[in-house]
C-alpha cells in the first residue's frame, strides 16, 4: 500500500472515532439520567412504604423522584425534612 492510502485509512479511522464519541456521549446522558430516574423512583416509593407508617407522605413527581436519583440519601433526607416543614 502506498502511504497515501495508510494516511487516509487512519484520518478516516479518526473521523469515525470523532462521529462515534459526539453522537455517543448524549445517549450516555440521556442514560445516566434514565437510571437516576428509576433509583430515585424506587428509592421514593420504600421511604413512603417505611416512613408512611409515622404519618409522613414524599410526592411521587418528577422533581423529587430526580432530587432523590441524583443526590441518593442526603436528597432522601433533604425531601424528608421539606415535607416536615412544610
Amino acid at each position: 500500500m502506498e502511504w497515501k492510502a495508510v494516511v487516509a485509512w487512519l484520518a478516516g479511522l479518526a473521523g469515525l472515532y470523532l462521529v462515534g464519541t459526539v453522537l455517543f456521549h448524549p445517549f450516555r446522558f440521556l442514560f445516566r439520567l434514565a437510571l437516576y430516574l428509576v433509583f430515585g423512583g424506587a428509592i421514593i416509593l420504600a421511604a413512603n412504604a417505611v416512613i408512611g407508617q409515622f404519618g409522613f407522605h414524599i410526592p411521587v413527581n418528577a422533581l423529587t423522584v430526580l432530587t432523590a436519583g441524583l443526590l441518593q440519601l442526603p436528597g432522601l433526607v433533604l425531601l424528608v425534612l421539606v415535607s416536615c416543614w412544610l
